[in-house]
């Protein structure tokens, strides 16, 4: 942790060497320092064991289901994958945030940061990071090894079916297989899922900051991951049309909506599978609604743990 302390010195010049030094209020590089050190004691835990389950699962649908159609084959492969890494991704994001504080306060290594000139702000904001960072990799790994056992897959069928239809053209047949594999819709339903586990981080950081065990965190946050996926159903039963709905029902369904963020916004894969391409513009509005809601819950961490005596 020393180059934490060293990155918080600010000033320069004459007066720097004769007078007491002086610390930046907020430094990203002590923040990025944190995340850093986050991600190395996440990655110490040994966390990456479980791409050994996502290998086993990717390339074991890949071999169970030869007799399949072409359809079938390669939409098995991508909700199999799809299906891991969501569940992986929250829960990594979940449990790698509920397990950051109070791990720290076992080894003292809070106190021996907040001693040093760093606020609790930037203490929280860079264990978010380090989340996220191990996260983005966990999940990128995943892409990495999803996408190209599904170029493979598409490319055996390819052969395959062109043999057995040499009538047919064969650009008429790549198009009818490509349809179902490598496609830039589903590197947009990764990104998504990455956002996706960046709120269920933001969230796990809040709670974290006031529970009273780890136990706890993980079970809230997860409460909050669930019920957040059937939160546009619950507000569409609620207000209906939105016609005659009162100004207190709509302030009481925006409140719901900032406590339990509506996870199924980010769930593009299964609109992709069925055909569906997202609208334009629909990552960088996620990428918006990721970034207001880890700015709330930042803050609202912040508030919390700043008046927490430790």
């Amino acid at each position: 942790m020393s180059n934490i302390a060293t990155n918080t010195t600010t000033g320069g010049g004459a007066g720097s060497r004769s007078g007491p030094r002086r610390h930046a209020a907020f430094s990203l590089p002590r923040v990025w320092a944190l995340a850093r050190n986050t991600f190395t004691q996440l990655a110490r835990m040994k966390v990456f064991y479980f791409m050994l389950i996502f290998i086993v699962l990717v390339i074991a649908v890949n071999f169970l289901f030869l007799g399949w159609t072409l359809d079938q084959q390669l939409k098995s492969i991508s909700d199999v994958a799809f299906g891991a890494m969501r569940l992986f991704s929250a829960v990594f994001a979940i449990v790698g945030t509920a397990l950051l504080i109070p791990k720290d306060v076992e080894d003292r290594t809070l106190y021996t940061i907040l001693t040093k000139p760093v606020p609790r702000i930037e203490y929280l904001l860079g264990k978010l990071a380090g989340v996220l960072l191990l996260v983005a990799a966990s999940i990128a790994m995943m892409a990495v090894l999803y996408l190209a056992v599904l170029y493979m897959r598409q490319g055996q069928i390819l052969e395959q079916m062109i043999a057995d239809h040499p009538h047919i053209d064969p650009e008429q047949l790549r198009e009818t297989v490509f349809a179902q594999g490598v496609r830039a819709d589903l590197v947009t339903a990764v990104v998504a899922l990455f956002l996706q586990a960046a709120v269920a981080a933001g969230v796990a950081l809040l709670v974290s900051t006031f529970a009273s065990s780890t136990l706890f965190t993980i079970v809230v946050s997860l409460m909050v991951f669930l019920v957040g996926h059937g939160q546009s159903l619950a507000r569409e039963v609620w207000l209906g049309g939105g016609e005659g709905v009162s100004a207190a029902a709509q302030f009481f369904s925006g409140m719901v909506a900032l406590i339990f963020p509506d996870f199924s916004l980010f769930v593009l894969y299964d609109g992709i599978a069925e055909g569906q391409s997202p609208p334009a513009g629909t990552l960088p509005k996620l990428g918006l609604l990721t970034l207001f809601y880890l700015a709330v819950y930042s803050i609202a961490s912040w508030l919390v743990f700043a008046k927490k005596e430790l």
